[in-house]
């Protein structure tokens, strides 16, 4: 049965195959092409193709600097044949914050995040290339060998390409979809490098982002853009959650972005070399042409560019005040509180005065921005236009950057930071300052007045900034002591020659001297319209930046010759006269008088911060601020022991650029210190409000002696004493003279045979714990890691120096002091410290014990 199935399974296949076998054989090629695969579609022609293919009439075109075309989802750039191989400055910035992306100063609306200069330029195989510009290097002249040299050692980097889209024949300009490069990420349009790790932005998320809109103007391009982003780099959707079992969604940044492609200008304004003598900021680069036996680095100001209209040269080189051709304007943020609008741009608007010395008048103003029925084209964004932009925040501050032209230095706008908080620092400046000369002072929330007026000054202040100037704070240190109490002197004058000084308000004023707001004010003072003078005067004469350099040259010897001219760096950590926060020629007298007016403010601290229904905030943080105040008034004493005046001069001006501090000076520095600070600032210590703040009178009174220890003795100051005393023998304050006052005014109780209380006890242990520091670096392990004492300054060798030998000589002095006392002292606390410190300066002296 079996068999006969296997037997009939078998005919059947092969009856099968014989089927099969013989359709294949009736199949005809005409038959068989319906069972083939369809063949390819052809491939449309790559490359360029007619306009109308591409730019179709269904596209919505806005004309401007360049014509951007809009069809459905697409943005295509249409770049004049003029406008290639032209300089177009790139400006990033926050148009709307993501929540909770703020890190202090950073991750607000108006907030830059990048720029750039690029060009476009075509290249090979139908591209456009974006290039990035830079200008560190540069050779001007295309006539010599060098400008090869430098060109051929300086790429530009290609940021992007994109195919050209229409045929040559088709248009006059370069079409490009720039779709693509607005929708995805590019430090170039968006935030660059450093801006991501100052916002920690992290990876990009193209599903979560778009292209809100793109506007064509005559001289830029205005791109707005929603941006998401994971935060601090993570490229994950979703992070560990530290300590957790499970996980947790990264946190992701929206926010709306701004970038602005202004076109540059094809010929640049004329560069201002750099003068330390007058503070402006500065823009540098290495000219390869300047120097024809080398190379030369030059540092070029940073302004707007001021020139008189055609029809008023003549006028302007006559000495009569002319409009300039283009007014600077500022505008006010519509987010600003109305009621402080007209400060605002008061603070803008004093600084005509200062341009009316350099020749122009209304030469600068600011204005309300345009309601948007009034201009519906004006943007706060827009790089065209410089403003104040008012900044929900509770930083207390506020800063002036502006964006310039890096071929010329020319300024081109600027936003200005206003953060809301600025008021509360405000307060306490005044407060603490002023409130014993000005009743107005005395309470925690001022007149909108006196508000009002305090936000005008820290406008101009800003806006000096935005002009081109750096802070002045060796200004102050021009004016007599004691002019700041002479009424009818300082109303006249000011406290200060500069608004750009960090003196902020008379403080050497005594309520006594009746002195009113217009002498406890900063205001745009002698410096500041020498300044802006010196910057921004025309000189149609010079026919090139080098040809300037006699004549202001000619003319700052000169001014000079008034000490109120005097620019002192920010910079100078040695130099006791360029200081921030203090006034006065005399840092001793001015703070003597300072002291005067805290010791009067304490007393009716606690009335005076008093707010019903609040608890004791107010009184903790204007005490705090009280204490730091004391603490600015011993710096900046402290500063001139061991200083070094800094005079920038040419070589047509005498006398030396450096010199040292006079050792009278010095001396009346260590004598300040020791009265003021190191006998204990009983004053200081009110229990009533410390047990309302939680501080301890001990920690106040440390913290502050500490930190002027630290100073005086340490390598920094130690080395230019010893330097000072190698070249003016007995004209110099020494090192170890130095010492040995501190010594005698830190343990005066030695010689008394006193008991030494706990305020003195922790200051004698820190000045030996300091001593040893020095003597006895503590060491570190690990690769890289140094350890350094002092402000930055010249690295000095303790070993091949005389710091160790001096630093020595001083422990075994106060050593044997020590132990000459002990026998004579009878106060427990007092012979255990004394024991305590005689264990300690041995083990420095010797560690091996």
């Amino acid at each position: 049965m079996h068999i006969k199935r296997l037997a009939l399974a078998c005919l059947l296949l092969v009856a099968a195959s014989s089927i099969t076998a013989q359709n294949k054989k009736k199949s005809t090629p005409a038959s068989d092409s319906a069972l083939k695969a369809p063949a390819p579609p052809v491939k449309p022609k790559s490359g360029p193709k007619p306009y109308k293919e591409i730019i179709t009439a269904k596209a919505k075109t806005d004309s401007g600097l360049f014509l951007v075309h809009k069809l459905e989802d697409k943005y295509y750039f249409e770049i004049g044949d003029s406008l290639l191989g032209r300089d177009i400055l790139v400006v990033n910035r926050i148009s709307k914050a993501a929540a909770g992306m703020r890190n202090f100063f950073f991750g607000y609306a108006g907030d830059q995040i990048g720029s750039n200069v690029i060009r476009f330029e075509k290249g090979p195989n139908n591209k456009l290339f974006l290039k990035k510009v830079s200008f560190d290097e540069i050779s001007k002249d295309s006539t010599q060998a060098m400008y090869k040299a430098v060109t051929n050692s300086n790429v530009l980097p290609i940021m992007a390409a994109f195919d050209i889209k229409v045929l040559p024949t088709d248009s006059t300009g370069t079409v490009i979809d720039f779709t693509d490069y607005i929708s995805g990420d590019n430090d170039v349009l968006f935030f660059s490098g450093n801006a991501k790790n100052a916002f920690q932005v992290g990876a990009y998320q193209s599903d979560k982002s778009y292209i809100n809109d793109v506007k064509s103007y005559p001289v830029n391009i205005e791109i707005k853009t929603v941006k998401t982003y994971s935060k601090g780099g993570g490229s994950s959707l979703t992070a560990r959650t530290p300590g957790a079992g499970g996980s947790a969604p990264n946190v992701l940044y929206t926010l709306e972005l701004n970038s602005s492609m202004v076109l540059l200008p094809q010929a640049p304004a004329r560069q201002r070399f750099f003068d330390p003598r007058v503070g402006y900021f500065a823009r540098s680069y290495t000219d390869f042409d300047a120097n024809p036996q080398g190379v030369k680095d030059i540092s070029i100001i940073v302004r707007w560019k001021l020139e008189p209209k055609a029809e008023d040269v003549e006028k302007y080189n006559r000495g009569e005040l002319v409009e300039p051709k283009k007014q600077i304007i500022y505008y006010i943020d519509p987010a600003t509180p109305k009621k402080w609008v007209p400060y605002l741009i008061q603070g803008v608007n004093d600084w005509q005065t200062a341009f009316e010395k350099a020749g122009f008048k209304n030469a600068i103003v600011a204005k309300p921005a345009p309601a948007p029925w009034e201009d519906s084209t004006w943007s706060l964004e827009d790089a065209r236009y410089s403003a104040i932009v008012y900044k929900p925040s509770v930083v207390a501050n506020a800063s002036g950057p502006n964006v310039h032209d890096p071929r010329s230095g020319e300024i081109l706008e600027s936003h200005i930071n206003w953060y809301h908080n600025v008021m509360n620092l405000l307060r306490n400046w005044y407060f603490i300052q002023c409130a014993p000369t000005d009743p107005r002072a005395r309470k925690m929330e001022f007149s909108d007045e006196l508000m009002g007026q305090l936000i005008r000054f820290v406008s101009s202040h800003e806006v000096g900034h935005t002009l081109g100037l750096r802070h002045n704070f060796g200004s102050s240190s021009s004016v007599p002591v004691e002019k700041l109490r002479d009424k009818a002197w300082v109303e006249a004058n000011g406290h200060t020659p500069s608004i750009m000084d960090y003196a902020r308000f008379n403080y050497v004023a005594q309520p006594e001297d009746s002195i009113s707001e217009k002498g406890l004010f900063p205001r745009i003072g002698d410096y500041d319209k020498w300044a802006i003078e010196w910057g921004y005067r025309w000189y149609p004469k010079a026919a090139t930046p080098e040809a300037e350099v006699p004549v202001l040259n000619k003319l700052t010897i000169e001014k000079l010759k008034d000490k109120r001219l005097w620019f002192g760096t920010e910079s100078n950590a040695d130099d006791p006269r360029s200081q921030n926060e203090d006034l006065g020629d005399n840092a001793m007298k001015a703070g003597t008088y300072g002291i005067k007016n805290l010791q009067r403010i304490v007393p009716h601290l606690m009335e005076w911060t008093k707010e019903a229904n609040t608890d004791y905030q107010n009184l903790s943080d204007l005490y705090t601020q009280l204490t730091i105040q004391y603490g600015r008034y011993m710096g900046h004493a402290a500063k001139n022991i061991g200083g070094i005046y800094e005079t920038p001069k040419t070589v047509e001006q005498q006398g030396p650029v450096y010199a040292y501090t006079p050792k009278v000076v010095q001396k009346e520095a260590m004598a300040f210190l020791n009265r003021q600070l190191f006998i204990t600032p009983t004053w200081l210590i009110d229990t009533a409000i410390l047990n309302r703040i939680g501080t301890t009178g001990v920690s106040v009174v440390s913290d502050r002696q500490d930190a002027v220890l630290n100073r005086l003795i340490s390598t920094n100051t130690i080395s230019k004493l010893l330097s000072m005393e190698a070249e003016l023998n007995n004209n110099a304050y020494k090192a170890a003279d130095m010492l040995n006052e501190l010594k005698r005014g830190v343990w005066s109780e030695l010689a008394a045979r006193k008991p030494i209380d706990i305020y003195r006890r922790n200051l004698q242990k820190s000045y030996v714990e300091r001593v040893g520091q020095i003597v006895n670096p503590p060491v570190f392990s690990g690769a890289g890691i140094s350890f350094r004492i002092g402000a930055p300054a010249a690295m000095t060798d303790t070993q091949k120096s005389d710091i160790i030998s001096v630093l020595k000589g001083n422990l075994r002095s106060l050593q044997a002091e020590i132990k000459a006392a002990l026998p004579a002292i009878s106060d427990r606390m007092t012979r255990y410290h004394l024991q305590d410190v005689n264990d300690r300066i041995e083990k420095i002296l010797d560690p091996t014990k």
